[in-house]
C-alpha cells in the first residue's frame, strides 16, 4: 500500500513537472512572437545545411503610426531583398521586374508561425522548455517544438532571454539527426528604427500584383487523399508551364498544405511517360520527391521526411464531381488514417 502510494505520488509530481515545462515553454514562445512583432531590432544570421552557410540581414520596425517595417537581405549570390510596408510586401531581384503583394509576411528562412499564435500547432507539435545555455555571447533559453508523430520535424529554439528574439534555430529527426540550422550572428536592439527602414518609410513600393481569381478558384482535377493530422489546404490553382523537351504548354495542378509551422507543396501534372521511378533529393530539411505512376506525375516539396513525401505522392486520387461539390464547401482536410 506504502509503495502504491508512493508511486502515484511520483507520477503525479512527474506529470505537474511536465506541465510546467510545457507552460513555461509557452511563454517563452509567446514572448518571441510578441518581440518579432513590435520591437526595433538589426541581426544577422546564417542557415546552415549542406555544409553550405547562406547568410542574411534582417531588420524590422515600428513607424510611429504602429506600421510594421521589414528588410530581409541575401548577401551571397544574386541580391535579393524583399521589403515590406505593414500589409505591402515587394521582392525584387535581378533579371526580374520587381512586383508586391498583399500579406503580413515576408517569404523568409523563419517561420510564419512565430510570429503569431504558437497554440494554433498544439494539436502536432509539443513545446518544452529545456533549460539555458549560451549563444551569441546572451543567455538563451532553449525551448523544443517536439512532433507528436513521425511524419514530420522537430524544432529546438534558442531564445534571447532578456528580448525573447530568436538566437539560434535547429531542425532535427525523430532521431535526433542534425538536418538544418539558423545561427544568429548579431543582434541589436534600438529604440529608435533604423536609418534603413527610415528610408523604406518614405519609399514608392513596386505596384501590387493581383491573382488571377478564375485560376485560383478553378476546381482541380486532382486531389490529396492523405496527410498528416493537422495539415490543411491554404492555397490551390492551375498553371500552364512551358515543357521545352516537348514544345507545348504543361497544365499542371498546384496544392499548398501547412500545420500551421510547414508547408508541403504538391504539383499534379499528366505525363507522356506511364512510369518512373521514384527521385528525391533533400536540400537540409528540404526534401524534393517526384515520381510517375500511370500517367500521373506527382512532386511534393517541403521540409518533411521522405516517407512522408512518398506517401502523400502515392495517395493522389482524381477528384468525382461528389469530392468537388464537397471540397469547394469544406477545403481539403488532412487526416490521420
Amino acid at each position: 500500500m506504502k509503495f502504491s502510494a508512493l508511486l502515484l505520488l511520483l507520477l503525479s509530481v512527474n506529470v505537474s513537472a511536465i506541465a510546467a515545462d510545457t507552460e513555461s515553454a509557452k511563454l517563452w514562445l509567446e514572448q518571441l512572437s510578441k518581440s518579432l512583432r513590435q520591437l526595433n531590432f538589426t541581426t544577422s544570421f546564417v542557415v546552415v545545411k549542406n555544409n553550405h552557410a547562406e547568410p542574411y540581414h534582417w531588420l524590422h520596425g515600428i513607424a510611429e503610426d504602429s506600421q510594421e517595417l521589414e528588410i530581409f537581405s541575401r548577401l551571397n549570390g544574386p541580391r535579393r531583398d524583399i521589403l515590406r510596408q505593414g500589409a505591402i510586401v515587394s521582392y525584387i531581384e535581378p533579371e526580374q521586374e520587381p512586383y508586391s503583394i498583399i500579406s503580413n509576411d515576408v517569404n523568409s528562412p523563419i517561420p510564419t508561425i512565430f510570429r503569431g499564435d504558437i497554440s494554433a500547432i498544439e494539436d502536432s507539435y509539443r513545446f518544452i522548455s529545456v533549460g539555458r545555455s549560451r549563444v551569441l555571447g546572451r543567455v538563451a533559453q532553449l525551448v523544443r517544438i517536439v512532433a507528436k508523430d513521425k511524419y514530420r520535424y522537430s524544432y529546438w529554439l534558442w531564445l534571447d532571454q532578456q528580448t525573447g528574439l530568436l538566437l539560434k534555430m535547429a531542425i532535427f529527426t525523430r532521431q535526433g539527426l542534425l538536418l538544418e540550422q539558423i545561427q544568429f550572428t548579431h543582434l541589436e536592439v534600438s529604440e529608435q528604427l533604423s536609418e534603413n527602414l527610415v528610408q523604406l518609410q518614405s519609399s514608392e513600393l513596386p505596384g501590387v500584383i493581383k491573382l488571377n481569381n478564375q485560376q485560383q478558384n478553378k476546381s482541380l482535377s486532382w486531389q490529396v487523399d492523405w496527410l498528416p493530422q493537422g495539415f490543411a489546404v491554404i492555397k490551390s490553382n492551375q498553371h500552364q508551364l512551358n515543357n521545352y523537351h516537348q514544345g507545348d504548354d504543361k497544365a499542371v495542378e498546384f496544392m499548398l498544405f501547412s500545420d500551421g509551422l510547414v508547408e508541403i507543396s504538391v504539383y499534379v501534372s499528366l505525363s507522356h511517360e506511364k512510369f518512373r521511378a521514384p527521385e528525391y533529393a533533400s536540400d537540409g530539411a528540404t526534401i524534393i520527391f517526384n515520381q510517375i505512376i500511370q500517367g500521373i506525375e506527382v512532386g511534393v516539396v517541403g521540409a518533411i521526411p521522405l516517407a512522408t513525401a512518398k506517401k502523400i505522392a502515392e495517395s493522389i486520387v482524381a477528384v468525382t464531381k461528389m469530392k468537388v461539390s464537397n471540397n469547394t464547401q469544406r477545403g481539403i482536410k488532412g487526416a490521420e488514417r
